[in-house]
């Protein structure tokens, strides 16, 4: 029988997500096969990913008929529907959290990518979905912009699991590592049991040799055509090394003898967007012990068409790391800002989230009219 590269990456320590939720997904099976035949343990969302499944209509025409009628807006109706997805994908993965003492089995929820720069009301409606879903197997997604550091920090000390998403650079993965780390210590000081908080680091992998190659493609640099396509991977290489150099300090292991459990680094955003490169790239190359891929549904496919990981226990981060550093020193000799490319990047995926929502908000709104006025018609 053969073995499915996705379940050699599980024997490597890599947790297979999926990165994409639909209602149309849950209702018929599909995500529960996903789970029992290819072995996917959890799930990802963001705004755009409930835009495309919500606008596209399918699946959702009796609820957003019923909240017409109930007559709420916009707002409250995106809040229903998206809640009562996760809840429904978080019942099939309950089996998977319970299986692996709620390592996995996780469904991630995000907050309104309108707050991402507003400290309070994102706590605070990180409280209210991580209340609204009701199910202990979910991550609620704070975005790690400056204004969401602080809110990582007391969402995991008021002991919510987090995943913090929409990180870049190395510099800001130190700030979200210590925020995650001093949430636990308050947690622990307001007599909180560690064990019961979980929280992955979502390092965006992809964009960063979209725009890194843009770049290198205007400089006449004699090293700069070599590193095409190699700075994401290096770059979340080196993030994967900053992991690494957390868990084996004092603070952490301090942490961990009270229960803590170590915040996984999870590969978000690993479809490649140039065609030009293998479509099982940003997979291949992050294969490590204590990680995360969520893919999407178009990746998980070709991993397990063509990955390359076809045995246990591979690692291709570790050995790799000297050569990740000598790239993104190269590329600093070259003349191009690593930190400069991520920061913008950073501004660029809550802009993205931002006008995913809005696009979201007036598309329920119009299904929401259209609803009334055929009910209307029909009541004449």
């Amino acid at each position: 029988m053969t073995v499915s590269p996705l379940t050699y990456l599980s024997r490597s320590g890599v947790a297979v997500w999926l990165d994409d939720l639909s209602r149309p997904l849950v209702c018929t099976g599909g995500l529960a096969r996903l789970v029992t035949e290819t072995g996917v343990v959890g799930v990802t969302t963001n705004p755009s990913i409930f835009a495309a499944a919500i606008s596209a209509g399918v699946g959702y025409e009796d609820a957003l008929r019923a909240h017409a009628a109930a007559g709420d807006d916009a707002a409250r109706t995106v809040h229903a529907l998206t809640t009562e997805d996760v809840r429904e994908a978080a019942d099939v993965l309950r089996p998977v959290f319970d299986a692996t003492g709620g390592r996995d089995g996780r469904v991630s929820i995000e907050v309104d990518p309108r707050l991402a720069h507003d400290t309070d009301a994102t706590v605070e409606q990180a409280a209210a979905l991580w209340a609204a879903v009701d199910r202990p197997n979910i991550l609620v997604k704070i975005p790690a912009t400056r204004a969401g550091l602080p809110a990582i920090e007391t969402t995991i000390a008021a002991g919510i699991s987090v995943n913090v998403t929409l990180i870049f650079s190395l510099s800001r993965y130190r700030e979200v590592i210590d925020a995650y780390l001093t949430g636990l210590e308050r947690a622990w000081d307001a007599g909180t049991d560690l064990a019961t908080i979980r929280s992955v680091a979502s390092f965006f992998v992809s964009r960063v040799d979209t725009a890194v190659d843009r770049l290198l493609a205007q400089s006449e640099h004699a090293d700069a055509a070599g590193l095409l396509g190699t700075i994401a991977v290096a770059n979340a290489q080196l993030a994967y090394r900053q992991h690494l150099e957390t868990v084996s300090t004092s603070r952490w292991r301090t942490l961990a003898a009270h229960g803590a459990h170590v915040q996984r680094p999870l590969w978000a955003s690993t479809g490649v967007k140039n065609p030009a490169y293998p479509d099982t790239l940003y997979v291949d190359e992050l294969v490590a012990p204590d990680t995360v891929n969520t893919m999407p549904r178009k990746t998980l496919d070709a991993v397990v068409e063509r990955g390359r990981t076809t045995t246990d226990g591979v690692d291709t981060i570790t050995s790799a790391l000297p050569r990740a550093a000598e790239r993104v020193a190269t590329l600093a000799r070259i003349g191009i800002d690593l930190d400069e490319v991520t920061e913008r990047l950073e501004r660029e995926g809550v802009d993205t989230f931002l006008a995913s929502w809005t696009d979201l908000l007036t598309s329920v709104e119009q299904a929401l009219t259209t609803a009334r006025t055929e009910s209307q018609e029909d009541g004449q």
